[in-house]
């Protein structure tokens, strides 16, 4: 991972300060408040909608990080381990009101102008024109006045840049969109135990060309393919270029024999992107801990796109950009704890698109967040989650299309074991609890 490139202000020890005639890009951010250095952060990582913010020790966890994209002269400000955007409750003009995280749905009050503050930031919403601000390590908006707990540094997350970062707009000006870009990222150094690499060394370059997130509806196209008779072993970040990768030798199977080994095993906080899997595929992808899967492709699903196995339930998986297809059963499997974040990515052909394990031998509680997904079927199961074990999938921003007779479930309830039994199905359909969207939230076309 590689330091962003910021405009709108000198750097200071990685914040983003403020300058008098610019305001801050669209991007990855974390707020940090003046009054105490510590982070605006979505409580217990929460994947609900109306959960009301607070503040938290500033690190690399999702769930304290935002990205900022313009909206109306100001910025939408998403939670991006929850797809959810940072608002104020029940649109209100009063003082003091909770600022949450809620469902995006492109109101006022889900708008923030960052304006100059010293050298740091109030951020004002465009409802209210009020301030957000913090009391009793709650987040609320309050009158804009010169208190430091009304004023906002921004620490940008390394790996992520504005497309235009050569310029310095105001945010009234900015009409970036904060997503990832690969072209920030010089070369950075992996450890691989790919016996198809050329030299056959133990460890390689990530450098590639630059290659931006696809738009949804959009396949890459390959530059070069690459055989793989061995796991490729991946710690920090490795940028595969759009090279296509498949399994050969020891890999070279496409079935769904559950003991395959992947094509790339990731490390706890390793990034793979810009990588196209084509067939035989194998198991895929496994993430190990938290990862984040950035602008990756399976041309024709193996035993599972991607597994996450991390036993942590602070573990945070992020997929973004993207897509799958050609799943015999699952596209992402959820063996260990934690979150997985699913973000403008595509499905087409599939069984399952995400499935919290029902019959592993170790059981956690599991969440899902998809948002911005396309589905094009046939397909059967968006999500699939164990009630018993207290696993959530919330979902926004779906577009199914191809299914005039509405037979893909969009969320399944399960019983989960640790037997190895078949779990047993015990309903599906919004509840509220377990699987959490509404009907808006599903577009068929």
């Amino acid at each position: 991972m590689v330091a962003t490139a910021l405009v709108g202000g000198a750097i200071t020890g990685g914040i983003l300060m403020g300058s008098s005639d610019s305001g801050p890009e669209a991007g990855t951010y974390r707020l940090v408040n003046v009054a105490d250095d510590q982070c605006l952060a979505v409580p217990s990582a929460a994947t609900a909608s109306d959960v009301q913010l607070n503040e938290a020790p500033c690190d690399s966890a999702a769930d304290r990080t935002w990205q900022l994209a313009s909206s109306d002269g100001g910025f939408t400000v998403k939670a991006a381990h929850s797809g959810l955007c940072a608002g104020v409750e029940n649109a209100s003009k009063s003082a003091g009101r909770a600022v949450q995280q809620q469902t995006c749905d492109d109101t006022a009050s889900q708008v923030w102008e960052p304006k100059q503050a010293g050298s740091a930031y109030h951020l004002v919403n465009a409802e209210s024109g009020k301030c957000l601000a913090i009391k009793a390590r709650r987040a609320r908006q309050d009158s804009c006045d010169e208190a430091s707990s009304k004023s906002w540094t921004l620490k940008a997350v390394k790996g992520w840049s504005s497309p235009t970062a050569s310029a310095s707009p105001s945010p009234s000006r900015s009409t970036a969109s904060p997503s990832p870009s690969p072209s920030a990222s010089p070369s950075v150094s992996v450890s691989v135990s790919a016996s198809a690499s050329p030299s056959k060394s133990t460890s390689a370059s990530a450098s590639a060309p630059p290659s931006p997130v696809s738009a949804l509806g959009s396949w890459p196209t390959t530059t070069g393919g690459r055989p793989v008779t061995s796991t490729i072993q991946v710690s920090g970040s490795y940028d595969g270029g759009l090279r296509r990768y498949y399994g050969s030798g020891a890999l070279g199977g496409d079935g769904q024999d559950e003991d395959q080994d992947p094509v790339f095993e990731l490390a706890d906080g390793a990034v793979l992107k810009n990588v196209v899997l084509g067939a035989p595929a194998a198991d895929g992808v496994h993430c190990l801990g938290s990862c984040t899967l950035q602008n990756v492709w399976w041309q024709d699903v193996g035993e599972d796109a991607a597994t996450f196995k991390g036993t942590s339930p602070s573990a945070r998986y992020l997929v973004v950009g993207g897509g799958a297809r050609k799943a015999d059963d699952k596209v992402f499997q959820h063996n260990g704890a934690g979150t997985l974040t699913i973000r403008t990515f595509q499905v087409a052909e599939f069984g399952k698109l995400y499935r919290s394990c029902g019959n592993c031998d170790t059981q956690y509680e599991r969440h899902v967040v998809i948002d911005n997904v396309r589905v094009t079927g046939p397909g059967k199961v968006l999500a699939g989650v164990n009630a018993n074990y207290g696993d959530t999938a919330t979902l926004s921003g779906v577009t199914i299309v191809g299914d005039s007779g509405r037979d893909i479930t969009v969320c399944e309830r399960f019983q989960g074991n640790t037997s190895g039994a078949e779990p047993d199905k015990i309903g599906s359909g919004p509840d509220g609890t377990y699987c959490r969207y509404s009907a808006s939230g599903i577009t068929y076309k």
